[in-house]
């Protein structure tokens, strides 16, 4: 199912979006096997900019859903096809 949340809600179909902070996001992978976080933001920046993008997830969404910004999360999930990432090193 290719839909956007936005076209589930205007099919009068439930959907919302699930917003969890993840830091690795910012890892660089260029210095071998162990990837550096040294560029990522300070948690004090990471949780205003996280807050923010909650905000505007929110005004545009009707179901928005959070986990704990800085938590040691678990979470559980069914992968549903083939993902492939490239991580080049330019």
């Amino acid at each position: 199912m290719n839909r956007s949340v936005q076209d589930l809600d205007g099919q009068g179909l439930r959907g919302g979006l699930l917003i969890v902070s993840q830091f690795t996001l910012a890892a660089d992978t260029s210095g071998g096997n162990r990837p550096s976080f040294t560029q990522a933001a300070a948690p004090d920046e990471g949780r205003r900019l996280y807050e923010h993008f909650v905000a505007q997830a929110r005004a545009a969404h009707s179901i928005v859903h959070t986990g704990v910004f800085g938590a040691d999360m678990q979470v559980h999930l069914v992968n549903d096809g083939p993902v492939t990432l490239l991580l080049e090193v330019a």
